[in-house]
């Protein structure tokens, strides 16, 4: 194994060195000559947002554990020392051994936004690794895959060995588990594609691109996708780990060398959510919901913070405040952390589960802001995309974190959702403004400074395993007027306007609902230096209108054509665990403004029970 050298004038000439040199508290060296494989880990984006990644470093931990496996994480450079690895030849390295990614057994990725793409083509071409994997030799590493995009990879199929289709912990270990057995018969006779056929078939939720068939019909949309050997199955359904308590979780974190984005123990309190926002794809392909022992939590974020010296814990999920062992956890933690001056962080309240006994809870650590999602303006939109919160909730939510000394709020929305008018528009206006006429009526003596809300409103976009995944996306333009007509209408010196790029959403909708025909572009824009797709100040949407175009390809065709339920979509070969059926009989309902009961009040029969656990058990 070689060892990369990095200049010390290198490093002093870019921004941010400490991303690049490694030797973090509580990352993990090992003696290379003992272990029988080595994996390397990466995020195609900067090391503070990968670092700030639980599910990383949870295998991480997971695999260091093991004595057969030395695991070590690389991301993505920064663009100034991108180009100085360039000039000077320096490939892509481990933070721990300063290893090229070429020298590794298994490099592995994980996706967590589509925006990330033209970044793994640059980190495998850094790395020494032939992008397509086609061109791969027997000696080459397996280049795997896993995360969100997971669920739709094929524009990404092409340049990937093996995807991990939903949550990888057990996986990854039978994955390792079957490739030391390989390699034990001999690195010289290694059988790649004997390989990979064998973990696709005994392994839940593998899927290897390349022994699928994709065939288009005469109008472009897709006729068949189907398996070429019967050794691997027709339909790919994701890994689930039923019971949550008993699955690895690290406690000596990696503290990074550097602020990371989110710079804090975290909590993991469940997996799933019951709701069923329509539009929302984390809902539907984590379900059944699956919770973690509080007494549990409570050691996991006793012994990280001892092990990691952070002030801040963060209770993640998709809904915090759902979660029915809350009050015990968060009296816990208050108890156990009092005097330390531990701060408690509570991302993701729903509007119609918060309480005064919550804020009292995140009230006894430092204040910070609270952050809700009423997602639409109007009841009306709200009961379309099945967020089943009122007017009223939000009016109630409002008053008890004003009455708590609270004055800072971040409001959620989306712009463009299916069956929306500017009435829903005038909503989102409508309501920022009452909460700033709510804010002045608390009482003086508690209202010590000026309400600061903040609405951020992203754009819809159509994902996969949604009941919305057949909908259109709106045309650019539209998109353009709708963020123009709410800016104007939520001019106050009380409330912060933010909004995401429109062009960036487009594209992330072409990449979501894309199919194989997108390799060639993402490869095009790759070549052409396209990277950081997902920062607005990088993003060359440009570039890609014209590689779509001079590909013979419309991104009108995947981001803003409504499609039948009778089309085979890109996807149809992966299970996520819900029905179609039930998909489709959710988005009728939608366009009904029907609404759906959340999965604790009764069972609607979306198909996660086959997994046999969870609340669907309850």
């Amino acid at each position: 194994m070689s060892t990369v050298y990095i200049p010390r004038h290198i490093l002093l000439s870019v921004e941010k060195p400490a991303r690049y040199v490694g030797g973090e508290w509580n990352s993990v060296l090992k003696d290379v000559h003992d272990v029988y494989i080595r994996t390397a880990l990466c995020f195609p984006d900067t090391y503070e947002i990968g670092m700030s990644h639980l599910g990383m470093k949870i295998l991480y931990h997971m695999l260091n554990e093991r004595d057969d496996v030395f695991c070590e994480r690389a991301y993505m450079p920064w663009t100034d020392m991108m180009s100085r690895m360039k000039e000077d030849n320096i490939p892509l390295y481990t933070l721990e051994t300063k290893t090229p990614l070429n020298e590794f057994d298994i490099v592995g990725f994980t996706l967590q936004y589509e925006m990330c793409y033209s970044n793994v083509l640059h980190m495998l071409d850094m790395g020494g690794i032939p992008v397509y994997a086609k061109d791969r030799k027997q000696d080459d590493p397996i280049v795997i895959a896993g995360g969100p995009c997971a669920f739709n990879i094929e524009p990404m199929a092409d340049f990937f060995d093996a995807v991990f289709i939903g949550e990888s912990e057990d996986q990854l270990s039978k994955f390792s588990d079957l490739y030391r057995e390989y390699i034990l018969r001999g690195k010289d006779t290694f059988d790649r594609d004997g390989f990979l056929a064998e973990a696709a078939s005994s392994i839940q939720g593998i899927y290897v691109p390349r022994f699928y068939e994709v065939k288009y019909n005469d109008d472009e949309t897709i006729r068949s996708i189907r398996a070429y050997s019967q050794d691997v199955p027709d339909v790919i359904t994701k890994a689930l780990i039923i019971e949550p308590d008993k699955a690895y979780f690290p406690v000596n974190l990696i503290v990074p060398n550097t602020e990371a984005v989110h710079d804090r123990v975290s909590l993991e309190l469940f997996r799933g959510c019951t709701r069923g926002c329509r539009f929302c794809q984390a809902g539907f392909v984590t379900r059944p919901v699956r919770e973690r022992d509080p007494g549990l939590l409570l050691d996991i974020a006793l012994k990280s913070q001892k092990a990691t010296g952070y002030e801040e814990i963060g209770l993640l999920s998709l809904s915090t405040s759902d979660y029915s062992g809350f009050k015990e956890l968060a009296s816990s933690l208050i108890e156990n952390t009092d005097g330390t001056n531990t701060s408690i962080s509570l991302p993701s309240l729903r509007l119609d589960s918060f309480t005064a006994d919550i804020l009292e809870k995140a009230s006894k650590s430092r204040k910070s802001g609270l952050t809700f999602a009423p997602e639409a303006g109007t009841q009306k939109l709200r009961n379309v995309i099945n967020k089943n919160i009122s007017d009223n909730d939000l009016k109630e939510a409002m008053e008890i974190a004003f009455s708590g000394g609270r004055n800072t709020v971040k409001l959620y929305f989306m712009l463009g959702l299916p069956t929306e008018d500017d009435d829903d528009i005038d909503g989102i206006s409508i309501l920022a403004h009452d909460i700033v006429r709510s804010y002045w009526q608390i009482p003086g003596e508690t209202r010590r400074r000026k309400p600061e809300i903040t609405v951020s409103a992203a754009m819809f976009i159509p994902k996969p395993f949604t009941p919305f995944q057949w909908e259109s996306q709106d045309q650019l333009d539209e998109l353009y007027r709708k963020q123009n007509y709410l800016r104007d209408k939520l001019k106050s010196k009380y409330i912060k306007f933010q909004w995401h790029g429109s062009k960036s959403s487009v594209w992330e909708a072409v990449l979501a609902r894309g199919d194989r025909r997108l390799s060639k572009v993402i490869y095009r824009a790759f070549q052409e230096g396209c990277c950081f797709d997902a920062w607005d100040d990088k993003f060359d949407f440009e570039a890609y209108e014209r590689i779509m175009s001079e590909e013979g390809l419309d991104i009108s065709f995947y981001a803003n054509r409504k499609r039948l339920f009778d089309e085979v979509l890109p996807w149809d070969h992966i299970s996520c665990g819900v029905s179609k059926e039930f998909l489709i009989n959710e988005n009728i309902k939608a366009h009904s403004g029907v609404t759906t009961d959340e999965c604790r009040s009764i069972c609607s029969g979306c198909g996660a029970a086959a997994f046999g656990g969870g609340v669907c058990f309850e």
